[in-house]
C-alpha cells in the first residue's frame, strides 16, 4: 500500500524544513479554515438517544487538538446512521458536538444546517482557534449520491480539506470523494493515517505465521476478504454464525443453527481451495446451543452431536483452546467478526476469551471494526490495550485487506483539483 502521495496533516502546516513535535500559530494552517471529515457516526442508546460509545470522538481528537494549536478555523464534518429523505429526528450531531465539548473543554458551535447561510455565517465569523460542527451531513441526499454540486458548497465553506473519517473512507461520498478532488491544500489526518499503516502491514508482506480470526454471521459478507486472505494466511480460524455454513458444508449436522444453504457449495470450495494452498481452516470442535436467541442460558457440545432443536450461539472452550493455540504461535493476527452472539451474556464468553488470548500475545494484533471491536472493548479496558490496533472502520478495513481501492483515500493523493 502506497502512502507517498498522500500528505498529512503536518505536511500542510510545515510544508518546508523539519515538523516540531507541537505545532505553534504561525503555521501554514494559521487562521486557514480547515475542513475535518470526521467520522463520529456514534452508537446511541435508543431510548435516552444518549452516546454509549464515544470511541470515535476521542479517536479524532488528536486532529483536532493540532489544527487549533496551530491557530486554524476549525470546521468538522460527519455523517450520521441513515436518516431518511425528510426525518431527521434522533440523528442530529448535537449531542457529538456537546461530547466533544466536554472533552476538548471548548466552545463547539451547531449551525443548523451543514450548507447554506446558517453554516457560511458561522464560519465567517469563527475566529482562530474555535470550531464549528457542522449538522449531519446526510440530511442531504445529495452526501451520499456523490453530487458535484453539494461538493462544492461545501468547498465553499473551506481553505483546507483533512480527511480523519477512516470509517467512511470506502465510500464514495460528496464529503470524503468528491469535495477533496475540489480543494488545493488537501491532506490526511492522524486517526487515517494511523488506520492506514497499521492496516497496510497486514497486507505488505506480514510477519509469518499469520493467523486471521473470522466471525459474524453470514459466510456472503466475508467472501471476498476469506479469498484475499487465503493468498497471505497460514491459518484462518472461523467461528460466528459464519462456521455453521462451514460445518454443515463438512456433512454436520447444526440441527436450528443460522445457515446459508444457497452458500453451502461456495464454503465447501472455500475449504478445497483452502488444502490447496495448504492453509488450514480450523473451526469449532464444541459449541454453547440454546433452542432460541432468546435463551438465557446454555449448554455445551460437540459439533458432531448437537441436540435436536437447538442452535449453535457461541464457541466452546475446547474451540477456544485450538484456535488460542494458533493465536499464540502468531506473530501477525487480524480479527474480524464475534465468535457468537456476544450481546447476551450466556453467549459471549468465547468472544471474550479470544478476545483475551489474542491481548497477550506478543505478535501483531488488530482488530477490524465493527462488532468485534465493539466486543474488545466490552470485554474490558484492559483487554482492549493489548491489542495493537482497534480499527475504527469494519467496512473499510475489510475493504482494504481485499486489495481494493477506497475512495476517500484515493482523493486524497496528489493531483489536480477539479474545475
Amino acid at each position: 500500500m502506497k502512502l507517498t502521495q498522500i500528505r498529512s496533516i503536518e505536511d500542510l502546516a510545515y510544508p518546508v524544513g523539519p515538523k516540531p513535535e507541537k505545532p505553534a500559530e504561525g503555521n501554514a494552517l494559521t487562521g486557514k479554515r480547515v475542513f475535518i471529515r470526521v467520522d463520529y457516526n456514534v452508537p446511541l442508546d435508543k431510548k435516552t438517544g444518549a452516546i454509549t460509545d464515544d470511541s470515535r470522538i476521542r479517536e479524532s481528537l488528536k486532529t483536532i487538538e493540532y489544527a487549533l494549536a496551530s491557530g486554524a478555523k476549525v470546521i468538522l464534518a460527519s455523517h450520521m446512521g441513515r436518516p431518511k429523505p425528510g426525518k431527521h429526528e434522533g440523528l442530529s450531531l448535537e449531542v457529538c458536538g456537546a461530547r466533544l465539548a466536554e472533552l476538548l473543554k471548548a466552545e463547539v458551535l451547531l449551525p443548523e444546517d451543514c450548507v447554506g447561510d446558517a453554516p457560511a455565517k458561522v464560519i465567517h465569523d469563527l475566529r482562530a482557534g474555535q470550531i464549528c460542527l457542522l449538522e449531519n451531513l446526510r440530511f442531504h441526499e445529495e452526501e451520499e449520491k456523490d453530487d458535484d454540486g453539494f461538493a462544492r458548497k461545501l468547498a465553499e465553506l473551506c481553505d483546507v480539506y483533512i480527511n480523519d473519517a477512516f470509517g467512511a473512507a470506502h465510500r464514495a461520498h460528496a464529503s470524503v470523494h468528491a469535495l477533496p478532488r475540489l480543494v488545493r491544500d488537501r491532506a490526511a489526518g492522524f486517526l487515517l493515517l494511523k488506520e492506514l499503516r497499521s492496516l497496510a502491514k497486514l497486507v505488505d508482506h506480514p510477519e509469518k505465521p499469520y493467523v486471521a480470526v473470522l466471525g459474524g454471521a453470514k459466510v456472503s459478507d466475508k467472501i471476498d476478504v476469506v479469498e484475499a486472505l487465503l493468498q497471505v494466511v497460514d491459518t484462518l480460524c472461523i467461528g460466528g454464525a459464519m462456521a455453521n455454513t462451514f460445518l454443515a458444508a463438512q456433512g454436520k449436522n447444526v440441527q436450528k443453527s443460522r445457515i446459508e444453504e444457497d452458500k453451502l457449495p461456495l464454503a465447501r470450495t472455500i475449504l478445497e481451495r483452502a488444502a490447496q494452498k495448504r492453509v488450514e481452516i480450523a473451526l469449532p470442535v464444541d459449541v454453547i446451543v440454546a433452542s432460541s436467541l432468546d435463551a438465557t442460558e446454555g449448554a455445551t457440545t460437540s459439533v458432531d452431536a448437537i441436540p435436536e432443536g437447538t442452535m449453535a450461539l457461541d464457541i466452546g472452550p475446547k474451540s477456544v483452546e485450538a484456535f488460542g493455540r494458533k493465536i499464540a504461535m502468531a506473530k501477525t493476527v487480524f480479527w474480524n467478526g464475534p465468535m457468537g452472539l456476544f450481546e447476551t451474556p450466556a453467549f459471549s464468553k468465547g468472544t471474550f476469551d479470544i478476545a483475551k488470548v489474542m491481548s497477550g500475545v506478543s505478535g501483531f494484533t488488530v482488530v477490524g471494526g465493527g462488532d468485534s471491536a465493539a466486543a474488545v472493548k466490552k470485554a474490558g479496558e484492559a483487554i482492549a490495550k493489548g491489542f495493537d490496533h482497534i480499527s475504527t472502520g469494519g467496512g473499510a478495513s475489510l475493504e482494504l485487506i481485499e486489495g481494493k481501492k477506497l475512495p476517500g483515500v484515493d482523493a486524497l493523493r496528489s493531483g489536480e483539483v477539479a474545475e
